[in-house]
């Protein structure tokens, strides 16, 4: 499986994957350390503990590395009248009255509670491509639903949106 993933997107993952070799191992491994020197591992807290956030870190510098290993980068161009990745799009579904505004991004840095969707999601790629004024059909686990673009304002891939934790 390819992850489409920007140049920013890589550059922010090796970033975060550096700083848990460089900064994060250490300290856990300084925590491990002195937990075990307490005594009796069997009923140490703190041991355990200090375990689980290592595993937790190798974890995600795993789940990173083979992000970045297995990505396809894609870009944001796209004409100014299309939508593209992280341009911000309103459309109106079907039968309702409150329009809906979404930003697309990639995976690594979709955020649903802001709004900020995947350009790999049903929303996402029933939007990417079309202009305002068109009618797209948004497939849905339920379903689905027509809505028609009604207003486009074109981004760009900066670092403003985080990459997505755990």
């Amino acid at each position: 499986m390819h992850n489409e993933l920007t140049k920013v997107d890589i550059q922010k993952m090796t970033e975060e994957m550096e700083w848990r070799i460089s900064v994060v191992r250490p300290r856990i491994l300084e925590e491990v350390k002195f937990a075990r020197s307490h005594g009796d591992l069997s009923e140490n807290a703190e041991y355990h503990a200090a375990k689980q956030e290592r595993g937790k870190n190798e974890s995600r510098i795993r789940f990173l590395r083979n992000m970045i290993k297995t990505a396809v980068i894609v870009t944001d161009d796209s004409p100014s009248d299309v939508v593209g990745l992280f341009d911000t799009v309103t459309f109106l579904p079907q039968d309702e009255d409150e329009p809906e505004t979404v930003r697309l991004a990639t995976t690594m840095r979709q955020d649903v509670m802001e709004n900020i969707v995947s350009g790999e999601s049903p929303i996402g790629k029933a939007l990417l491509g079309h202009k305002v004024g068109d009618t797209v059909y948004i497939e849905t686990d339920g379903g689905g639903y027509h809505a028609v673009i009604t207003a486009l304002v074109k981004g760009k891939d900066d670092d403003s949106l985080a990459i997505r934790s755990y």
